[in-house]
Order: structure tokens, then C-alpha cells, then sequence
């Protein structure tokens, strides 16, 4: 017999009845049923019931054993008594009467319990990590995590995909965070970095002739945490192809997300990747204040300036007559009361707002009637216009934010939310939590302009490909649109590409009207422009976070509820003490020294 165990914690049955087996595992939990001990025995697949009374010649040993001590138990499997059978494990109806017991390993007494559902302070949970992966919510979530990448790579290896690794320690480039700096100790003073993504060597390998690329990728950037991002690193699901159009992004990654997510969503409906709608950035944020939609809320914003210009609700009516500003509607079916209203208006206050007006629509028994105080101010005329643009009823609301849109989109956005969550739904409806929803964000503005000193800027990928090409760099920077799309899904960012900007002309032209002068390009870029002028093909690609997408499967609100190890919010690892203090050794091998600072 195997030193350990001759099968696992969840292969034993009715089949297996009157054998001598060994199990190996930790003891879940001991229950003493006068003079007769019952341990759940678990490993990694599951739980057997082992029972051990005065008859068994290990009876006092078993005696000593507590919880989370691993175990060695060699016995005899019975049939339990029909009422006892368990259906709710595989083993549930057989039992391990114990012969022998050998103790592996001993536990100390435990800082967090592995049985049972209690709470712990995050702290705690990643300070013994190793006890907290051993509960049952949490294995089933890297199994998840290691099953979905597993369906990945071969769904990209069916659509003829190659993967390829690229550095992990690589150039200094700035990519929109602040880069992990490695100081190199054969070049003092130069330092290497960890990529914040792959993005310059898949464009390279491009270049190089490899027609589709994909990897796992390990990203690093030093930034601030999330719930829905580590502060340090995260993988993603990164690929590349040469000779494409954005259409064709679309069509290779959309079966490949929707497919990982039948497959793994426990039957929550999965939009057909077909009927992804693709909706450009300017209209995401007028009608949703997010880039990243949850399309699960059916709720769209909509501009209704043009009722409040030059009507009696005097701040509204200011408010327009400065370049720039707009009146938004935030539709509320079924909102419509006071208490609710309220409730909005209080909502507003929070997120540092002084309000947020409102309109509702009642009955009062001769006919509808608008109430409110912006009903008072503007009349029943513009209040009508109001509700049939928006397609209100009697019982509905509108809720009202103005000024320029990027100074409130996104606080209209959440109320949109908080709209939708908290108000009666339909019957088709009321099952809106289990589906997964996405969109296309498309079209994307590359450029934006400081308010204060009018400074034009990148707003987004300076790599990708201007729609329109060079002539679009000719006119107002800020219509220039580039071939950049966001995948949304349930209100976070799935994926992230874009056609790249292979043209070295067209590169050198689009930094300059950001003010980057063509020697700055070739200094931070150059590796990228030089390979760019022998024969760069037209190519694209995206990465999908791998993080996320589990998170959102595993339906966690916490995205370190599925990764292995990750980092607190202060980006440290209270396990492995990371990050540490080096050695003076370390320090002079590299010719550095650490400045103190200031108390």
C-alpha cells in the first residue's frame, strides 16, 4: 500500500465497502458521540468520515488529535446506516472505521478557524494565508482560477494562437503607472523594471513575423489598490495579430470571453458575443457616466438641457448659458415618492454634491401631476416635454444633475446604479443579478485639453492608430478618435486594445501635437520606432485581466478573494514580510543608499 494513502477524501463509496484503505488529509472537524469519536477527514477533494471507538487499538491516540492536524489513517469502510447517509458529499454513505494512526503533522492552536463560515479580518486572513486557501469557499476559487486559464489557452490554441513569454525584466517605459524599478548591480546607477505589460515586445514579435500571439501574462505597476485591482501585479490574458482590423479583435476574443464564461458561470445567462453592442466613449459616459457600463441596468441618461434653458429654475437655466454645460436626466421607473426622493437627494449630499433635483409623477385621481420642486419652478409644460422624452409614467421619477459633463458624469453614473438597485423591478427583471452583460466602448478620444492652462495632452493610448490616419493629426486634436476598444462587463473593464500606430511618421506626428519632440520618442520608445521602419505590419490585439474575470465568475466583490497570494491595501505581504529592509551587503553590491525620511 502507498505510504500515504491508497485513495483520496472524496473517492470512497458503496462499492468499496468491507476494503482496508489509507487516507491522508487534515482533521476538519471531531465530534465525541459518547465515548465514540467521529472525524471529518479533508484533502484537497473532498471529506470522509472516519469514527474510531475503544475497540480500535489507536483509540487513545485519536483521542489527542485536534483540528487542522494532518493525519494518516489506515481502516475498514462501512456502509452507514441509511439514516445517516450524507447526500451531500460524494462519500456520504460510507464510513471509515480507523485501525491505525500515524500524525504527520501537528497543528498549534489555530488564529482562524478552517471550518465553518465565521469572519475574519482581512489582516488575519493574509497573515495565515496558508489556513485561509484551506477553506472550502477559498480552493474552490484557485480551482476555478486554474480551470479557467486552462480553457483559455486551449480555445486560443484552436484558433491557431501561439504562446510566447516575453522579459520580465525589461527598459523603464512609461505606460500610464509608475513602473517596479530593479537596480542593476553590473551597471550601477542604471536600473531595469518589471513590465507593467508586454505591450512593446508583442508589438515587436509583430514586426518580427509571428502572425498571433498569446500569453498569461504577469503585469507589474506600482499603484494604489482596489477592489477590483491589486496594488502590485495581476495577470492577463495579452494577444497580438498582425494584418487585422478592429472588427477583427473583435471576432477572434468575443467567442473566446463568452465561452469562458458558459462554461463557468453556473448557468447565469451569457449575452451571445455576436450581439455585443459597441457603443462609442462620448455616448458611454452621456448615457451611462461610466466607460464601463453594467448593461444589466437598462437606465439611460439623457441630455434635457433644452427644458431648463431660460426657464424659471434659475441655477439650471445660469448654468447653461456657460460654454460647455449640460442638463442630465437620470430616468427612475417605479421612483416616484418623496421618501425615495429623498433618499437621491441625500445620496447627492454624500458624494459632495449640495443636491440633486428631481421630478415625480402622481396620481391625484383627475389625472397625472408632476410634483417636486423643479415641477414648481419650470411648469407643466417643459415637465411634460420632460416625461415624454424620457418615456415616464405616473409612479416614475427623473433625477436632474448640470454643469459640465465630466465634472458629474461619474456621480450620475453611480446614482444611475443606486437607481436601479434600489427600486421595484419587473418580473422579467427581478432576476437581473445573474447574467452577464457586455458592450464594446469604442472610439476613443486620444487627446484632451488642461482646462487651466489649455495644454493638450494624451487622454488615452498615445499607440494607437488615429482613425483617419495622418490626416486626422491635421485638424482639431481634440476630434481625433483612435482605433482603441474597452470590453465591459457587469460595470468593470474586461479587456483593454487597440490597432497600433505602426507608422513611424504618424507616431512621431502624434506626440508632437502632445509635446513630445521627436528626440524624447526615440529615447523612450526607440527599441519600438526603430523595428517600426523595416516593414512593421498593420497590427492589434487586447489583454483580458485573468484576475477579474474570475472574480466576476466567482462572484466576489474583492479580487484578492481570488488570488493565491495577494498584497493588502498597503501593498505589503504579511505573511512573507515583503516589503523588507535589504542587507547593508545587498545595498553596497548595488552602490546604493537609502535616504531616511523625514519624521
Amino acid at each position: 500500500m502507498h505510504a500515504y494513502r491508497s485513495h483520496t477524501c472524496a473517492d470512497l463509496n458503496k462499492s468499496h465497502v468491507g476494503e482496508t484503505v489509507r487516507l491522508a488529509g487534515w482533521v476538519h472537524r471531531i465530534r465525541d458521540h459518547g465515548g465514540v469519536l467521529f472525524v471529518d477527514l479533508r484533502d484537497h477533494y473532498g471529506m470522509t468520515q472516519v469514527l474510531c471507538d475503544p475497540d480500535s487499538p489507536v483509540f487513545s491516540q485519536m483521542e489527542k488529535v485536534r483540528s487542522e492536524w494532518c493525519i494518516r489513517i489506515d481502516g475498514n469502510v462501512k456502509a452507514r446506516e441509511e439514516s445517516l447517509v450524507n447526500a451531500k458529499i460524494p462519500t456520504g454513505e460510507i464510513e471509515v472505521f480507523v485501525r491505525d494512526l500515524e500524525v504527520l503533522g501537528q497543528s498549534e492552536e489555530l488564529p482562524l478557524m478552517v471550518f465553518g463560515d465565521q469572519e475574519y479580518p482581512e489582516e488575519t486572513r493574509l497573515r495565515y494565508r496558508y489556513l485561509d486557501l484551506r477553506r472550502e469557499k477559498m480552493q474552490n476559487n484557485m480551482v476555478l482560477r486554474s480551470n479557467m486559464i486552462q480553457s483559455i489557452r486551449k480555445r486560443m490554441w484552436d484558433k491557431g494562437f501561439n504562446e510566447y513569454q516575453t522579459p520580465i525584466i525589461t527598459a523603464s517605459s512609461p505606460e500610464g503607472a509608475r513602473d517596479f524599478l530593479v537596480p542593476s548591480r553590473l551597471h550601477p546607477g542604471k536600473f531595469y523594471a518589471l513590465p507593467q505589460a508586454p505591450q512593446q515586445f508583442k508589438q515587436l514579435m509583430m514586426v518580427s513575423g509571428f502572425d498571433k500571439y498569446f500569453q498569461i501574462a504577469p503585469c507589474f505597476r506600482d499603484e494604489d489598490p482596489r477592489a477590483d485591482r491589486s496594488p502590485t501585479d495581476f495577470y492577463q490574458l495579452d494577444i497580438e495579430m498582425s494584418f487585422v482590423t478592429q472588427q477583427d479583435v473583435f471576432d477572434t476574443i468575443a467567442p473566446v470571453i463568452a465561452g469562458v464564461f458558459e462554461e463557468f458561470g453556473k448557468g447565469r445567462k451569457v449575452d451571445a458575443a455576436e450581439d455585443w453592442p459597441q457603443i462609442s466613449y462620448k455616448d458611454a459616459a452621456k448615457w451611462y457616466g461610466s466607460d464601463k457600463p453594467d448593461l444589466r441596468n437598462p437606465i439611460k441618461m439623457q441630455d434635457c438641457s433644452e427644458h431648463f434653458r431660460g426657464s424659471g429654475f434659475a441655477i439650471f437655466a445660469k448654468l447653461l448659458e456657460q460654454d460647455g454645460t449640460e442638463v442630465r436626466a437620470i430616468p427612475a421607473p417605479k421612483g416616484g415618492s418623496r421618501k425615495f426622493c429623498d433618499r437621491m437627494n441625500k445620496f447627492a449630499q454624500q458624494e459632495g454634491l449640495p443636491g440633486m433635483g428631481y421630478i415625480f409623477w402622481r396620481d391625484q385621481g383627475n389625472g397625472m401631476e408632476a410634483a417636486g420642486p423643479l415641477a414648481k419652478n419650470i411648469g407643466p409644460e417643459r415637465t411634460e416635454a420632460i416625461r415624454q422624452q424620457l418615456g415616464l409614467e405616473v409612479g416614475d421619477a427623473a433625477f436632474f444633475l448640470g454643469g459640465k459633463p465630466k465634472a458629474f458624469e461619474a456621480i450620475a453614473g453611480r446614482a444611475r446604479n443606486v437607481i436601479w438597485e434600489e427600486t421595484p423591478k419587473a418580473p422579467e427583471d427581478e432576476n437581473w443579478r445573474d447574467r452577464f452583460a457586455f458592450a464594446w466602448i469604442v472610439d476613443f478620444p486620444i487627446y484632451e485639453k488642461d482646462e487651466e492652462t489649455g495644454k493638450i495632452d494624451f487622454e488615452h493610448n498615445p499607440f494607437s492608430m488615429p482613425q483617419g490616419g495622418m490626416d486626422a493629426l491635421n485638424g482639431d486634436p481634440l476630434d481625433v478618435r483612435g482605433n482603441q476598444y474597452d470590453l465591459a462587463c457587469n460595470g468593470y473593464e474586461l479587456v483593454s486594445g487597440a490597432i497600433r500606430n505602426h507608422r513611424p511618421e504618424i507616431m512621431f506626428k502624434a506626440f508632437e501635437i502632445a509635446g513630445y519632440g521627436k528626440d524624447e520618442v526615440e529615447k523612450r520608445f526607440g527599441g519600438m520606432v526603430n523595428a517600426f521602419q523595416y516593414g512593421a505590419p498593420p497590427h492589434g490585439g487586447c489583454a483580458a485581466g485573468i484576475d477579474r474575470m474570475v472574480m466576476l465568475l466567482a462572484d466576489e466583490a474583492n479580487i484578492r478573494e481570488v488570488i493565491m497570494f495577494p498584497m493588502n491595501q498597503r501593498a505589503e505581504d504579511l505573511m512573507m514580510s515583503a516589503p523588507s529592509e535589504p542587507l547593508a551587503e545587498q545595498l553596497m553590491e548595488l552602490n546604493l543608499r537609502v535616504i531616511p525620511q523625514d519624521q
